[in-house]
Protein backbone atom coordinates (compact mmCIF):
# COMPACT_ATOMS: atom_id res chain seq x y z
CA UNK A 1 0.00 0.00 0.00
CA UNK A 2 1.37 3.40 -0.99
CA UNK A 3 1.49 6.35 1.35
CA UNK A 4 2.54 8.81 -1.38
CA UNK A 5 -0.12 11.30 -2.49
CA UNK A 6 -1.52 10.97 -5.98
CA UNK A 7 -0.03 13.86 -8.01
CA UNK A 8 -2.47 13.63 -10.93
CA UNK A 9 -4.84 16.50 -11.73
CA UNK A 10 -7.83 14.19 -12.34
CA UNK A 11 -8.69 11.13 -10.24
CA UNK A 12 -11.86 9.30 -9.37
CA UNK A 13 -12.83 8.26 -12.89
CA UNK A 14 -13.82 4.65 -13.63
CA UNK A 15 -10.76 2.39 -13.36
CA UNK A 16 -10.24 2.09 -17.14
CA UNK A 17 -10.18 5.85 -17.67
CA UNK A 18 -8.23 6.38 -14.45
CA UNK A 19 -5.59 4.07 -15.90
CA UNK A 20 -5.42 6.23 -19.04
CA UNK A 21 -5.09 9.27 -16.79
CA UNK A 22 -1.84 7.95 -15.30
CA UNK A 23 -0.24 10.01 -18.09
CA UNK A 24 -0.93 13.73 -18.04
CA UNK A 25 0.61 17.02 -19.11
CA UNK A 26 1.95 19.39 -16.46
CA UNK A 27 3.52 22.69 -17.50
CA UNK A 28 4.03 21.41 -21.04
CA UNK A 29 5.76 18.16 -20.04
CA UNK A 30 4.22 14.69 -20.07
CA UNK A 31 4.18 13.07 -16.63
CA UNK A 32 3.72 9.35 -16.04
CA UNK A 33 2.57 7.97 -12.71
CA UNK A 34 3.44 4.45 -13.91
CA UNK A 35 7.11 5.23 -14.53
CA UNK A 36 7.95 2.93 -11.62
CA UNK A 37 6.43 0.57 -9.07
CA UNK A 38 6.03 3.37 -6.51
CA UNK A 39 3.66 5.15 -8.88
CA UNK A 40 1.90 1.84 -9.53
CA UNK A 41 1.37 1.49 -5.78
CA UNK A 42 -0.26 4.95 -5.72
CA UNK A 43 -2.58 3.99 -8.61
CA UNK A 44 -3.50 0.60 -7.12
CA UNK A 45 -4.26 2.16 -3.72
CA UNK A 46 -6.30 4.95 -5.30
CA UNK A 47 -8.49 2.39 -7.04
CA UNK A 48 -8.79 0.01 -4.10
CA UNK A 49 -6.95 -2.75 -5.95
CA UNK A 50 -5.16 -5.06 -3.53
CA UNK A 51 -2.45 -6.32 -5.85
CA UNK A 52 1.31 -6.11 -5.30
CA UNK A 53 3.09 -3.19 -6.92
CA UNK A 54 5.85 -5.22 -8.54
CA UNK A 55 7.56 -5.14 -11.93
CA UNK A 56 5.34 -7.86 -13.45
CA UNK A 57 2.09 -6.13 -12.43
CA UNK A 58 3.52 -2.86 -13.73
CA UNK A 59 4.41 -4.41 -17.10
CA UNK A 60 0.93 -5.90 -17.54
CA UNK A 61 -0.77 -2.69 -16.39
CA UNK A 62 1.23 -0.67 -18.91
CA UNK A 63 0.21 -3.13 -21.62
CA UNK A 64 -3.44 -2.61 -20.67
CA UNK A 65 -3.01 1.18 -20.64
CA UNK A 66 -1.52 1.11 -24.14
CA UNK A 67 -4.31 -1.17 -25.39
CA UNK A 68 -7.03 1.03 -23.88
CA UNK A 69 -5.43 4.17 -25.31
CA UNK A 70 -5.39 2.56 -28.77
CA UNK A 71 -9.11 1.74 -28.46
CA UNK A 72 -10.28 5.01 -26.90
CA UNK A 73 -8.21 7.34 -29.08
CA UNK A 74 -8.46 5.33 -32.32
CA UNK A 75 -8.97 7.48 -35.40
CA UNK A 76 -12.33 6.68 -36.96
CA UNK A 77 -10.78 6.18 -40.41
CA UNK A 78 -8.74 3.09 -39.52
CA UNK A 79 -9.89 -0.32 -40.73
CA UNK A 80 -12.37 -1.78 -38.27
CA UNK A 81 -13.62 -5.31 -37.88
CA UNK A 82 -16.81 -5.92 -39.88
CA UNK A 83 -19.68 -4.52 -37.81
CA UNK A 84 -17.30 -2.82 -35.36
CA UNK A 85 -16.51 0.82 -34.74
CA UNK A 86 -13.05 -0.08 -33.44
CA UNK A 87 -9.96 -0.61 -35.56
CA UNK A 88 -9.15 -4.32 -35.61
CA UNK A 89 -5.66 -3.82 -34.16
CA UNK A 90 -6.95 -1.76 -31.21
CA UNK A 91 -9.71 -4.28 -30.45
CA UNK A 92 -7.21 -7.16 -30.66
CA UNK A 93 -4.95 -5.45 -28.10
CA UNK A 94 -7.81 -5.06 -25.60
CA UNK A 95 -8.89 -8.66 -26.30
CA UNK A 96 -5.33 -9.86 -25.59
CA UNK A 97 -5.49 -8.31 -22.10
CA UNK A 98 -8.97 -9.75 -21.52
CA UNK A 99 -7.70 -13.22 -22.46
CA UNK A 100 -5.86 -13.35 -19.11
CA UNK A 101 -8.99 -13.51 -16.98
CA UNK A 102 -12.65 -14.34 -16.79
CA UNK A 103 -15.65 -13.96 -14.54
CA UNK A 104 -16.79 -17.09 -12.76
CA UNK A 105 -20.53 -16.78 -12.31
CA UNK A 106 -21.91 -17.65 -8.90
CA UNK A 107 -25.16 -17.73 -7.00
CA UNK A 108 -24.88 -15.78 -3.78
CA UNK A 109 -27.26 -15.09 -0.91
CA UNK A 110 -28.18 -11.85 -2.71
CA UNK A 111 -28.67 -13.53 -6.10
CA UNK A 112 -26.50 -13.86 -9.23
CA UNK A 113 -22.90 -12.75 -8.85
CA UNK A 114 -19.50 -13.13 -10.38
CA UNK A 115 -15.91 -13.45 -9.25
CA UNK A 116 -12.99 -12.35 -11.44
CA UNK A 117 -10.38 -15.06 -11.94
CA UNK A 118 -6.99 -14.58 -13.60
CA UNK A 119 -4.63 -17.07 -15.21
CA UNK A 120 -1.89 -15.16 -13.36
CA UNK A 121 -2.82 -12.72 -10.55
CA UNK A 122 -0.26 -10.24 -11.94
CA UNK A 123 -2.78 -9.60 -14.74
CA UNK A 124 -5.50 -8.62 -12.24
CA UNK A 125 -5.31 -4.81 -12.44
CA UNK A 126 -4.84 -4.85 -16.22
CA UNK A 127 -7.77 -7.21 -16.74
CA UNK A 128 -10.04 -5.28 -14.36
CA UNK A 129 -9.32 -2.03 -16.23
CA UNK A 130 -10.02 -3.64 -19.62
CA UNK A 131 -13.24 -5.18 -18.32
CA UNK A 132 -14.31 -1.83 -16.87
CA UNK A 133 -13.84 -0.28 -20.31
CA UNK A 134 -16.19 -2.88 -21.81
CA UNK A 135 -18.76 -2.06 -19.12
CA UNK A 136 -18.52 1.67 -19.94
CA UNK A 137 -18.97 0.87 -23.63
CA UNK A 138 -22.04 -1.15 -22.80
CA UNK A 139 -23.51 1.52 -20.52
CA UNK A 140 -22.88 4.71 -22.53
CA UNK A 141 -20.13 4.67 -25.16
CA UNK A 142 -20.85 8.26 -26.20
CA UNK A 143 -19.99 9.47 -22.68
CA UNK A 144 -16.38 8.25 -22.77
CA UNK A 145 -14.56 11.46 -23.63
CA UNK A 146 -11.17 13.04 -24.00
CA UNK A 147 -10.79 16.54 -22.62
CA UNK A 148 -11.52 19.13 -25.32
CA UNK A 149 -8.48 21.24 -24.45
CA UNK A 150 -5.89 20.71 -27.18
CA UNK A 151 -3.00 20.42 -24.72
CA UNK A 152 -4.75 17.94 -22.41
CA UNK A 153 -4.57 14.16 -22.68
CA UNK A 154 -6.97 13.26 -19.86
CA UNK A 155 -10.15 11.21 -20.26
CA UNK A 156 -13.40 11.21 -18.32
CA UNK A 157 -16.79 9.55 -18.22
CA UNK A 158 -19.40 12.27 -18.68
CA UNK A 159 -21.94 11.90 -15.91
CA UNK A 160 -23.51 15.32 -16.45
CA UNK A 161 -27.29 15.32 -16.78
CA UNK A 162 -27.35 16.51 -20.40
CA UNK A 163 -24.13 14.80 -21.48
CA UNK A 164 -22.34 17.94 -22.66
CA UNK A 165 -19.25 18.01 -20.44
CA UNK A 166 -16.20 19.03 -22.50
CA UNK A 167 -13.37 19.46 -20.02
CA UNK A 168 -11.58 17.16 -17.62
CA UNK A 169 -11.94 20.02 -15.14
CA UNK A 170 -13.71 23.32 -15.55
CA UNK A 171 -11.28 24.82 -13.03
CA UNK A 172 -8.24 23.85 -15.11
CA UNK A 173 -8.80 23.17 -18.80
CA UNK A 174 -12.18 24.92 -19.01
CA UNK A 175 -10.76 28.12 -17.55
CA UNK A 176 -7.70 27.94 -19.82
CA UNK A 177 -9.97 27.67 -22.85
CA UNK A 178 -12.09 30.59 -21.66
CA UNK A 179 -8.99 32.71 -21.02
CA UNK A 180 -7.60 31.82 -24.45
CA UNK A 181 -10.86 32.83 -26.18
CA UNK A 182 -10.98 36.07 -24.18
CA UNK A 183 -7.37 36.86 -25.11
CA UNK A 184 -8.12 36.21 -28.80
CA UNK A 185 -11.19 38.51 -28.69
CA UNK A 186 -9.31 41.35 -26.98
CA UNK A 187 -6.39 40.97 -29.39
CA UNK A 188 -8.78 41.32 -32.36
CA UNK A 189 -10.30 44.50 -30.92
Amino acid sequence: MSTSPDPRPLTGEPVSLDLLNTRWVHEGAVRDLLADTEGLAVWLAGNGLGFPADDTVLRHTLEARDALRAAVDAPHGEAARPGSRFPAQAAARVDAVLAHGRVRLTLTDQGPGGTPEFDDPAWGPAWLAARDYLELLQAAPDRIRRCAHEACVLHFFDTSRNGTRRWCSMAACGNRAKASRHYARTKES
